[in-house]
Order: structure tokens, then sequence, then C-alpha cells
């Protein structure tokens, strides 16, 4: 089994030659490939949509079962893009999110939505992946039956078991994987540790409640206040979890190795429940995925406490990476946990956090990538820079209407 859907490394990328990709290279990917990408877009409802360069605009549209590409501006909806941004979103370094994120994407005519659509069929023709269409993913166990999605793992599990589930759903919930001592003395460290963060210190996202009070929701470094946490990341209780695929995953080789969340009820503003996304939407799922993220349960969640969901499938699925349609016939997934659980999900499976409305919830994450080819960037950047980039992602499609379910 393996989890390893990469298919691009890391290095130096040719500058996109705008009137050639549109010209030449986009008709004839179009003319090879057209039968993964229409089927998907045409479920989509996709309307003919204009990218605007400085070499001129050519309009993307559906017709006779073919992607076309026609020099003009007769799109409902529009882009501008610039030689770098094209450049990026050709190699798949950067998505309509991440435009969005920075502040840079100009959409004159349409939506949001529009760009994403279109986007699905681009990464379609260019990396020759199916867009998906409802009914496309299915389930089933090793025997070949339906697979059970609503399950956990005990410690007694088949690591067979786990690896095919994890591969089938994109995700596993496993229960009693630490106790409840280690748990509350987790908690106690992350009580411990306020003090040592402070608004804007690069080390922790803030939130305010309704009752006025800020509060600090997301520590990271977190291994560096808690002496039960820095034995965690080297207990085969955790690292175990990394042998599953067989594709070499390892524990994140960061300073941030590890952030404990704390999810208040009643977040008014701030970023501590995520809506609908994938840990790639903002770009080089080509590059990174599948890697997995592993939440630590520190106390329980459930539809009152802020639990997780996922989206089974969706690791498999080419779909917008930032909202969910019911549309897709996907599974939507709940995770109730108890303290000391641990769920696992891939970096391209689709999760999202719900606000917690009885009980806050406390929960630590880290990751376990893939090996590094070549010169990873994501590797290799501060942890603080990345997280001040996710940062502004989530807040951004946090505040988005109807970018969640």
């Amino acid at each position: 089994m393996t989890l390893d859907l990469r298919t691009r490394r890391d290095g130096p990328n040719d500058d996109v030659d705008i009137t050639d990709f549109f010209a030449r290279e986009l008709p004839r990917l179009a003319q090879e490939r057209s039968d993964l990408a229409v089927p998907g877009a045409v479920e989509l409802g996709v309307t003919p949509f204009t990218v605007l360069t400085s070499e001129g605009a050519w309009t993307l549209s559906i017709g006779d079962g073919q992607v076309r590409i026609e020099a003009g501006d007769r799109g409902a909806a529009s882009v501008r893009l610039d030689r770098v941004e094209l450049t990026d979103l050709v190699h798949d370094l950067r998505t309509p999110m991440t435009l969005l994120t920075a502040g840079t994407l100009d959409m004159p005519q349409g939506n949001l939505g529009d760009f994403l659509d279109w986007w699905v069929v681009l990464r379609s023709l260019l990396d020759a992946r199916p867009v998906h269409v409802a009914g496309a993913v299915g389930f089933t166990d090793r025997d070949g039956a339906d697979l059970k999605l609503e399950q956990s793992f005990g410690a007694d599990a088949d690591p067979a078991d786990m690896a095919h589930f994890l591969a089938e759903a994109g995700f596993l919930h496993l229960t009693n994987v630490f106790s409840a001592a280690e748990m509350a003395e987790v908690s106690a460290d992350m009580d411990a540790a306020l003090e040592h963060y402070v608004p804007d210190d690069g080390r922790s996202w803030w939130a305010a409640t309704a009752d006025g009070e800020q509060r600090a929701v997301r520590l990271q470094w977190f291994q560096e206040h808690s002496d039960v946490t820095s034995e965690l990341l080297r207990d085969d209780r955790l690292l175990g979890l990394a042998a599953l695929s067989g594709d070499g995953h390892h524990l994140r080789r960061r300073e941030n190795m590890i952030e404990a969340l704390i999810k208040p009820i009643g977040v008014v503003r701030g970023i501590s429940d995520l809506p609908w996304h994938k840990d790639c939407s903002l770009g080089r799922h080509s590059y990174r995925c599948c890697s997995l993220t592993v939440g630590i349960s520190v106390t329980g969640a459930d539809e009152h406490s802020g639990q997780l969901a996922v989206v089974a499938g969706s690791h498999r699925a080419l779909v917008q990476p930032a909202f969910f349609r019911k549309s897709w016939k996907l599974p939507e997934i709940p995770l109730p946990t108890e303290a000391g659980d641990v769920t696992v999900h891939c970096s391209c499976t689709l999760h999202k956090s719900y606000p917690p409305v009885e009980r806050e919830r406390r929960v630590m994450y880290t990751d376990l990538t893939l090996p590094a080819e070549g010169d990873d960037e994501m590797l290799t950047r501060s942890g603080s820079e990345i997280a001040r980039v996710r940062e502004r992602a989530y807040k951004v499609v946090s505040q988005a209407p109807g970018f969640t379910a």
C-alpha cells in the first residue's frame, strides 16, 4: 500500500511562455486528455472562463466533448494573471486560494468558485488526473466487501487492516492510544505554557470570544513546554503510525514539531474552528502528498465540543481544495474521540473542525511527512513562516461565504 501521490520534484522550473502555453501546449493537452476532464467539468457546470494576461486573453470552454481554448475575452468569468502567477499555477506551486490569501487575486468578472472549478479542469489536463464525478470513488475492505467507514481501530488492530482503511478512506480513528493520565498532564502543561505566548509572537494564534476575552488557540513549538509531550514524540505508539504506508513517512523534522490547540466556545474573531479544506489547498499537492496529519485528543470531542470531520475518499478525488459539495457523493464522516484517542488524515483529505458549543476541546497536531526529494522548500522554510501563510489562508477561507458545508 502506498500513499505517495507525488509526481513532481522540487527544483528549477521553466517560466511559462504565455502565448505558447495557450496557443500550443494547453490545446495539445486538451486534445490528449479531455476525456479525463470533461465529464467532471460538465458535472460542475463550468461556464466559459477567460484568463487575461499581458500577452492577450484566452477563453476556456467545453464543447463537443473537448476542452476548448480560444483567443479573446468571451468568458462569463475572468481572472488576470501575470507571468509569475501563471507559471506557479502551471507548476502546482500556487492555487486560486494562494492568490486569494496573498490579496493578489484579480477577477474582473465572476467569483472564486468559477476560478476553482476551472483550476480543477486545468489540473486534470496538466497532471493527467480525472476530474471527480459523483460515484467514482468507492470503498471496499481487504476482502472486496463494502468498507464500514464509521469505524475505529484499537491497540490490537491488524496494521494491514489499518493501512488498507487509510488508503481507501484517507483517515483513521485509533482509540485509547494514550492514557487519560498522560493527557491530563499534557493539559496541565498547556495551561502552564500560556504565559510564554503573546499575540504576534510568531509562535501562536489568537482569537477573541464573545465575552471580549483574547485567547491563545494554537501554541506552536509546544514540545519546548511539555516534557510528557516530548516523550510522546519519541514513543512507538506515535512513531509506529509512520510504518503503515511503507512509504518512509517520518515525524516532521522542524523546530515546531507539535502544536497544542485550545478551541474555546464563542469565538467571534480569529482562527479557531477551520472550515472545509485540504492541507494542500495552497498548492504543492504533487510535491508533498500524501503527508499524514496526526491529532492527539487531549480532551474528548463530540458534536458539542468541536470534533473533527473528514470527507472520506477525498484524497483520491480531484476536487476543489477549499469547500465541500454534497453533489460529489463523498461521505462526510464525524470523528468523535475520547481523551487519548488519535486521528490520522492524509494531507489532501478534506477536513474541518466544528465550533464547540458546550465544552472546550484540546488537541495536539503533528505531521508524518514523506522523505524529501530534491530541495524540498516546504521542509526548509521556517515553521513560523509556514504558520503565517496557513493562518492568512484559513482566515480568508473562513470569511468567504458559501465555502463551508
